[in-house]
């Protein structure tokens, strides 16, 4: 006989009332994905110094065009609230201090990654898709590649491209702005 086990599924808004009782602590590096409570890794100095370099090209390049957010929440629906490793968001002149920002709000999440790419790619990346968010960056730090995801639908994107050394990427909402891999990675 093979038995099968339940799973509990839970809202945003219960897993806000966990945070809210003290059942999860608000620094705990965990999200909510498709009504799962996952715990993220632990952030290595790669990681770190990626994330810090994209946020600061991104500012330099934007400025008060967007709100850059850093490992922030974004709610794509009433059972996900990952945290992306940077996010570029329509300005509010509250900064999302009322709600966390959902997918009409971003023009761009990114992702990066060294031990986590395969759950980055096959879970999350599709999670964005269905929520319909315009564009995601895949910033692969152990290959040295950029993936970008554009043209979502309920089943993935449909254009994927992989950037490399040397390579230059476009935000798809400003295609004016301009940014290399190298730049990405520090060379």
């Amino acid at each position: 006989m093979t038995v099968q086990l339940l799973r509990r599924k839970f809202t945003v808004e219960q897993y806000h009332k966990m945070v809210e009782s003290g059942i999860l602590k608000e620094d705990e590096r965990v999200e909510l994905i498709r009504g799962e409570i996952i715990e993220m890794s632990p952030i290595g100095t790669k990681h770190a110094a990626c994330v810090n370099r994209l946020v600061n090209l991104l500012v330099q390049l934007l400025g008060k065009r967007v709100i850059v957010a850093a490992q922030n929440p974004v709610a794509l629906n009433n059972n996900s609230e990952p945290q992306p490793d940077v996010a570029l968001l329509k300005p509010r002149d509250d900064f999302y201090a009322t709600a966390h920002p959902q997918p009409q709000d971003i023009f761009l999440l990114i992702e990066v990654a060294d031990s986590t790419i395969l759950y980055d790619r096959e879970e999350k990346i599709p999670l964005y898709a269905k929520a319909d968010i315009i564009e995601v960056w895949l910033v692969d730090i152990n290959e040295q590649i950029v993936e970008v995801y554009q043209q979502s639908t309920a089943t993935g994107y449909q254009h994927m491209q992989k950037f490399t050394s040397g390579q230059s990427l476009l935000i798809k909402a400003f295609p004016n702005v301009n940014i290399t891999v190298n730049e990405i990675f520090g060379r």
